[in-house]
């Protein structure tokens, strides 16, 4: 049986074992993926922690926590007293962390960086609308095997004063961002008032 773990992206992060202390303990930590326990990608980012050990704490510290890294692993511990073997499962998350928006000519272009796993994105209004949102979405993986996500919405011509919603979520998380589209006839309102307004200043100054 698996014990589950998350970890955050190129944070520091634990992997929990404990054992019955005793003389002489052999603490091993092996990736299964790997299938060995001196995995160079694990260099100088692993460490145990040695006051503990003599508790029966074998728990082991990796730091700056890389998508690779997820899977699982077995902690292995020999003392006097008997073996014993551990099992943790490592997911790995890079949660949503800004959505950006930005009006071009007609379309609005929702986008994030840097997320994992591969991330949803969904388009809604406020208030609800019968529009069909006609949006284009990619989604592109970097080197370090996050995801970039970006989708362009064609925005509608025939309704306005609509909010339009982007949400991009994760499994950790979920973030939006609004874009807001006014009335003409809002529009012109604003301007009239501020044209009485500049015409009434100009008589008072006289």
């Amino acid at each position: 049986m698996y014990t589950e773990v998350s970890c955050v992206f190129m944070e520091s992060c634990i992997l929990p074992c404990s054992f019955q202390s005793g003389a002489d303990p052999v603490i091993q930590w092996i990736q299964e993926t790997a299938g060995n326990p001196y995995n160079q990608h694990f260099r100088n980012r692993t460490s145990l922690f040695k006051d503990q050990i003599s508790r029966g704490n074998a728990s082991l510290q990796l730091t700056g926590v890389e998508v690779q890294d997820q899977g699982g692993y077995r902690c292995y511990t020999r003392t006097m007293r008997g073996n014993k073997d551990s099992f943790i499962n490592l997911r790995v998350d890079a949660p949503v962390s800004k959505v950006n928006m930005e009006q071009v000519g007609n379309r609005i272009i929702c986008s994030s960086e840097g997320i994992y796993p591969e991330p949803d994105l969904t388009w809604s209004t406020s208030p609800l609308s019968n529009l069909t949102l006609q949006n284009q979405t990619s989604i592109q993986q970097t080197e370090q095997q996050l995801y970039n996500i970006s989708s362009s919405l064609i925005l509608s011509d025939s309704e306005t004063d609509l909010i339009y919603i982007c949400t991009i979520s994760t499994r950790s998380n979920s973030r939006n961002t609004t874009f807001f589209i006014p009335s003409k006839m809002n529009t012109e309102t604003n301007i009239t008032q501020q044209l009485n307004l500049t015409l009434f200043l100009i008589q008072v100054s006289h």
